[in-house]
């Protein structure tokens, strides 16, 4: 009788999900410790402790402790996540993705930005990726007089949101539902996202 086996193309399928969980749980540490310390203050055992593995394997899947920070320090994906809506309805998004963000997740990826002065050189290298990779790929997205400006204006709005939820942890915010902040919240962020400055809808 012959063995049963699984076809060679489903066998990783396992592995390959245990290594992108261990990746995302070593990139959710390093993001926590680096939004309440210095980067020259953390090391890689603080981060392995934190996402529950050992150093050896920070070393196996980013390399060293820059290549790590160098990822932490990149808003490529957070930027995808944030700006994937049509741009009629990106402002509801956009506050909508910050609340669920915060509430799931218990972090906003933007505040990242906030701790820049924490880090010296590396600040400017978080800087220089907050620019590049979202408020100038929004204003890309953007028709119409001062793109640039309405850009960086609707994601001090996003920002300012992410302060007060997650730092100050305003208490009438937290509970209120969410979609009732999005209504709230939205249009003064819409109103940077459209020409002369009026929300759509």
């Amino acid at each position: 009788m012959r063995a049963m086996s699984t076809p060679p193309d489903h066998a990783p399928a396992p592995a390959r999900r245990d290594a992108e969980a261990t990746r995302a749980a070593i990139l959710k540490a390093a993001r926590f410790l680096l939004a309440r310390q210095a980067h020259a203050d953390i090391t890689l055992k603080a981060v392995a402790d934190r996402a529950g593995v050992s150093p050896p394997l920070i070393l196996k899947y980013f390399g060293n402790k820059d290549a790590l920070f160098a990822r932490v320090m990149s808003f490529d994906t957070d930027a995808d996540d944030l700006l994937d809506a049509p741009l009629d309805d990106l402002g509801r998004h956009m506050v909508r993705h910050v609340l669920s963000s915060q509430r799931q997740r218990g972090a906003d990826p933007l505040l990242r930005i906030a701790f820049a002065p924490l880090h010296g050189d590396h600040g400017d290298v978080l800087r220089a990726n907050f620019r590049a990779q979202v408020t100038e790929r929004l204003a890309d997205r953007l028709t119409g007089p001062d793109a640039g400006l309405r850009a960086e204006l609707a994601v001090a709005a996003l920002v300012g949101l992410g302060v007060m939820y997650g730092i100050a942890r305003g208490p009438h915010l937290r509970d209120t539902d969410a979609e009732t902040v999005v209504d709230r919240y939205a249009p003064a962020v819409q109103a940077q996202l459209t020409p002369g400055g009026r929300p759509t809808g």
